[in-house]
């Protein structure tokens, strides 16, 4: 192949490449506190969040509610209601809010998902009600899209790969085709 062709190649790849990606839909890492156990009336609480942002109306934000007694090392009473409630901070959206469900086989944690629907900050609300008494806790979240590639783009990232190995694969066997005589270690021999 000519160099104006490969420079061609190279320029159309490149423009696929450009015209297949897109965001991904979700936040890139593992969940992080946005409150660190702190205690807020009768309540222990911890708040972490994987504040996933999503195109697809999916709620992907979560939020993982840890609740203890203040003073004591027990789970709290089964009446305890964790409510989450989130509304974006750079500009005028709606409010989000849902009951947050215990987590099976562990009493302190409560879970909820939420939609949340661009990225950027939201506000983030907490209220505890059970028989301990009530608390209200306020945080912050960036929600963000996810950093890793779609399932295509793993394809579009390793095509660089396979083209290389591909070309080193062609020029080995022209340079054996060429010269059959070098491998077997000179001149054939006559009669």
């Amino acid at each position: 192949m000519q160099v104006g062709k490969w420079r061609r190649a190279i320029v159309a790849t490149g423009l696929g490449l450009a015209v297949c990606a897109r965001p991904a839909s979700a936040h890139s890492g593992p969940p992080y506190p946005i409150v660190s156990t702190q205690t807020f009336g009768p309540y222990q609480v911890s708040v972490w969040t994987d504040p996933d942002t999503t195109d697809d109306r999916t709620p992907a934000g979560r939020f993982w509610v840890t609740v203890k007694p203040a003073h004591v090392d027990a789970p709290p009473p089964p009446e305890t209601r964790v409510h989450v409630v989130i509304a974006p901070t750079d500009r005028d959206g709606a409010t989000i809010e849902g009951d947050a469900a215990r987590v099976e086989n562990d009493a302190t944690q409560h879970l909820v998902a939420l939609l949340m629907d661009h990225e950027g900050p939201f506000r983030v609300h907490v209220s505890i009600d059970g028989p301990l008494g009530h608390t209200d806790i306020d945080s912050h979240v960036d929600a963000t899209y996810d950093l890793r590639p779609a399932p295509m783009l793993m394809f579009v990232f390793a095509m660089p790969f396979v083209l290389v190995g591909f070309l080193w694969i062609k020029l080995l066997l022209r340079r054996r085709s060429r010269s059959p005589n070098r491998r077997r270690g000179g001149a054939p021999s006559g009669t």
